[in-house]
């Protein structure tokens, strides 16, 4: 067809998942929806493949298809798929979300009485039952312990919303009006996914419409392939860990990926991820939506999101059992905001190191983002009111992540989720309008965005004290990155702030607000702290306050290779402390000029890289290593170059030019490795590990044993593989990519 009716048409299909989107919002009563936009919408072919996504939660980008694909080989016969039907599914094994409270609705569209297409809406329910608050039980060992898991069922039929299915589903909440609502803001949205589409067929034709669907997905493909195909083959590996699986449990639990990129294809290995364990745990759904979150933004940023066919570009290889391809019945609450989040983050670092080594592409890299979500549910009785109400509310407010930076640019400050493009915060005159709470401070923290040449976003706090209830709050705490980094840094970049929730106990707000004191810290409320574990259950009485402060994004690059005026306008932006300013960035500011003291500075960060290099252990190597010149060498990042020596490829330090490897006799980089105190890695560094689990956890940096420049740097478990020694693909693999570069 001609490229303008090409481009008419699929903008036409990409403004319905955008109006599907508004009408959802529209309807919905839910803060989740109307300001957090923890929803998305798809519109896929006649086999469920996703042709168009919208630009909200791109988690759920890898479990939509999956509940189609389940209903056209499960549902066809009986109950049967016909035209006005539409379908509801929360069963994170069949597909459509990646736990229970992500509930699908969707919907096949026919024409002429043949199967066209499918339109999908889901979006996270702030409560579907079981035994913890929100959906959310800490204790939990198995699903069932957790909101019931609903595979497909028909929940519109002729166009009629079944009012039996509709009771059954929301019976199972404790706000069954909002979910109530929900359900019919899904049915809603999908009618007019269905009325537009047809609007359009009508218009340009069904074979016309179907050809574009296809071919959106086949153009995506094609781009993304070609994308692969400029970049090296390799192998790239990233590891981390969720601290704790459950409430009372001390331990780390790891998930740990190799991607292999090979001509024009990727394949993700999850082997070795350790096995599920408490409710920290997701189905292959969820696997494979983290693959996407990662994906999406960095490598197909510039594609448009025709999902379809970009998962056509890679395989999965996953231990069944495991925390990210968890087995039934295993708790996977956690799901999306856990393992699949994870599973996103290490795939990024791994898209980011491969993207790294291109001059054109390496814009895209990206260091984490904030880690993780912090998840605190309340509930309890609203009594302003002439007849005192149940509420339930999930603090949306971490939505307000830090970025991670890039090796162009800092990350953005409280700037979102990257797995939520157009995520958005509560308005707090909002919250306090809705649920019985008085928010003391919501802000930006110093410090807590990774320190590195270019700075990760900071993030933000939250404090607040039941106000119009005479009763707790029962709360219930879920979350992880509070004893390890989830919110890693690259090519040296620190990783930005572990979590902290706490509880200020024998404290009156009250008191010492009509006393006319407004509380701005936590030393001013004084009280007994409590400090909340990942997976907790508590509450929240009348006059105590509940604090969270959630992760920022991961630094990139050596922090002392951060310009000293980007420094001095961090502090004076109140980004930054002196005291990281000097500590970690070497950089001497002067309170009373308001100004860098460049000398003082100088002989800082020599001092600094002098302690690093009397911290460090070198292993011993014959000889002395040559200095190279490696200004046509090809960049591997930020501070790693590979050098063509006659018939050698070696690896070089891209500062001082020493010799690390020769990836003929190598398999690692030759580095000066320091394990420390997690708090030797500033102040971002908000908690202690012990607090949390029983493993040693330390401050690990690996530097260039000749300039003592940062190579990496992270909080990590003592027996975390040694990735970073092997980031220039060193070994086997390595040295078959140089023969046949050869």
């Amino acid at each position: 067809m001609d490229p303008l009716t090409y481009e008419v048409i699929r903008h036409r299909i990409w403004s319905i998942t955008e109006e599907m989107g508004e009408a959802l919002k529209r309807m919905s009563g839910s803060p989740i929806v109307t300001d957090a936009n923890d929803f998305d919408f798809a519109i896929g072919d006649e086999f469920g493949q996703e042709v168009q996504v919208g630009l909200y939660n791109t988690g759920l980008v890898g479990a939509v298809d999956l509940a189609v694909y389940w209903t056209l080989q499960n549902r066809a016969t009986n109950p049967g798929i016909e035209e006005g039907d539409m379908f509801l599914c929360n069963d994170p094994w069949v597909g459509g979300g990646l736990h229970q409270s992500d509930v699908i609705i969707y919907q096949p569209v026919f024409h002429d009485g043949k199967l066209f297409a499918w339109t999908s809406g889901i979006c996270h329910e702030p409560d579907l039952g079981g035994v913890g608050l929100g959906s959310f039980s800490p204790a939990a060992q198995d699903v069932f312990s957790e909101a019931l898991p609903t595979p497909p069922v028909k929940i519109v039929r002729g166009g009629q919303l079944q009012a039996d299915m509709a009771d059954m589903w929301t019976r199972r909440s404790r706000v069954p009006m909002l979910v109530g609502l929900d359900l019919r803001a899904q049915v809603g949205a999908n009618n007019v996914g269905r009325q537009r589409l047809l609007e359009v067929i009508k218009r340009y034709g069904a074979d016309t419409v179907k050809a574009v669907m296809k071919r959106m997905m086949a153009d995506s493909e094609n781009r993304l392939r070609g994308k692969l195909k400029s970049l090296p083959d390799g192998t790239w590996r990233a590891t981390g860990y969720q601290d704790q699986s459950h409430e009372g449990d001390r331990s780390l639990h790891k998930i740990t990926v190799a991607m292999t990129k090979k001509d024009d294809h990727l394949t993700f290995d999850f082997t070795g991820t350790d096995p599920q364990a408490g409710m920290i745990n997701c189905t292959y759904a969820g696997m494979r939506g983290g693959v996407m979150i990662a994906l999406l933004p960095i490598l197909a940023h510039d594609i448009p999101w025709s999902a379809g066919g970009l998962m056509r570009c890679f395989d999965l290889v996953s231990e069944e059992g495991t925390i990210n391809n968890a087995t039934f019945p295993a708790a996977v609450s956690r799901g999306p905001i856990g393992p699949a989040w994870l599973t996103g983050t290490l795939v990024a670092e791994c898209l980011s190191q491969m993207l790294d080594r291109s001059v054109d592409l390496g814009k895209s890299v990206q260091a984490a983002c904030c880690g993780t979500w912090d998840t605190a549910v309340i509930a309890g009785l609203d009594e302003r009111g002439e007849v005192p109400v149940p509420f339930l509310n999930i603090l949306m407010e971490p939505m307000a992540g830090g970025y991670g930076a890039r090796p162009q640019a800092d990350g953005m400050d409280t700037g979102g989720l990257f797995c939520i493009p157009m995520g958005r915060i509560p308005d707090t005159e909002m919250s306090e309008f809705l649920y019985p709470m008085l928010v003391l401070w919501r802000r930006e923290e110093t410090d807590s965005g990774g320190p590195g040449r270019m700075r990760g976003g900071v993030s933000a706090s939250l404090a607040f004290t039941p106000h119009g209830t005479s009763v707790p709050m029962g709360l219930v705490l879920a979350s992880a990155g509070k004893a390890v980094s989830q919110n890693t840094g690259l090519s040296g970049g620190y990783p930005g702030n572990t979590g902290l929730d706490l509880v200020v106990r024998d404290v009156d707000v009250f008191e010492m607000l009509r006393g006319g004191v407004v509380p701005e810290t936590l030393d001013e409320l004084g009280g007994a702290i409590e400090i909340g574990q990942c997976y907790a259950q508590s509450d929240v009485k009348p006059g105590e306050v509940l604090y969270m402060h959630w992760q920022g994004g991961g630094g990139y690059g050596d922090p002392l290779l951060r310009s000293p005026e980007a420094v001095e306008a961090d502090l004076i932006a109140g980004k930054v402390t002196v005291t990281a300013a000097e500590e970690i960035y070497g950089v001497a500011y002067d309170e009373s000029s308001e100004h860098v003291d460049q000398a003082r500075t100088q002989s800082l960060r020599l001092r600094i890289r002098d302690e690093r290099k009397q911290r460090s252990t070198v292993e011993a190597v014959s000889g002395t290593r040559p200095i190279l010149n490696v200004s046509h060498g090809r960049r591997i990042d930020d501070n790693l170059v590979e050098v063509r020596v006659d018939d050698s490829v070696l690896v070089a330090c891209a500062h001082c030019g020493v010799q690390l490897a020769d990836t003929a006799t190598d398999d690692e980089l030759w580095l000066g490795t320091f394990d420390g105190a997690p708090r030797t890695a500033g102040p971002q560094v908000t908690s202690d590990h012990a607090t949390y689990v029983d493993g040693e956890v330390v401050f690990r940096q690996y530097c260039c044993p000749n300039c003592w420049t940062a190579v990496f740097s992270s909080i990590v478990p003592v027996e975390h593989p040694e990735h970073a020694r092997t980031i220039a693909l060193l070994g086997p693999e390595a040295r078959a990519l140089a023969m046949q570069a050869q």
